[in-house]
């Protein structure tokens, strides 16, 4: 199986919440084609209620067995990359996983506590995912399993139960045949 990495920088904001439950929110924001010269969790600016951060450098890996799903993501009206985060500790985040599947985009999202959201793909890295599908997807053709019929004599009604060992003080069973 071939597989390929990509470094990106992965770009999150830091949203405060007028609610009685929470004061903030983790949000992914971007995903840069190359990692930044910034150190990580470096703050890159403020809008309104908004800070965002340069969260760091991370691997995007493209699988061989998952072109057609790029091809999926690609084809797409909206190509994207999803980025989950973990909360870590009171301020904090890590990014878990960046990838461009968008089935393994949508599984990330079962894990409770975890915000996944998809960004958009950056032109550079879709002509890199682009030329790893060239280069490494193969077509599976499909195949439909055929149920086997019901056998209707095996769900033909039967006799009664015949006993294992005959006693000789219960009366014998007569067939119906």
């Amino acid at each position: 199986m071939a597989e390929e990495w990509i470094e990106v920088g992965v770009v999150v904001a830091k949203r405060a919440l007028k609610g009685p439950w929470a004061s903030y929110q983790w949000l992914p924001v971007a995903v840069l084609p190359a990692p930044a010269a910034a150190a990580p969790w470096t703050a890159l600016g403020c809008s309104g209620s908004d800070t965002t951060f340069y969260a760091g450098a991370f691997a995007l890996g493209l699988h061989s067995s998952a072109t057609g799903h790029y091809r999926d993501n690609l084809g797409s009206a909206r190509p994207s990359l999803w980025v989950a985060l973990r909360p870590a500790g009171e301020e904090r985040v890590e990014v878990v996983a960046v990838t461009a599947d968008p089935y393994e985009g949508e599984l990330l999202a079962d894990n409770p506590g975890d915000v996944v959201d998809a960004v958009p793909l950056p032109a550079e890295l879709r002509t890199r995912i682009d030329a790893f599908f060239a280069a490494h997807h193969v077509e599976r053709t499909f195949y439909k399993r055929e149920r086997k019929r019901a056998d209707p004599e095996a769900l033909a009604r039967r006799g009664p139960a015949r006993p294992a060992v005959e006693d000789p003080d219960r009366p014998a069973v007569e067939d119906d045949e």
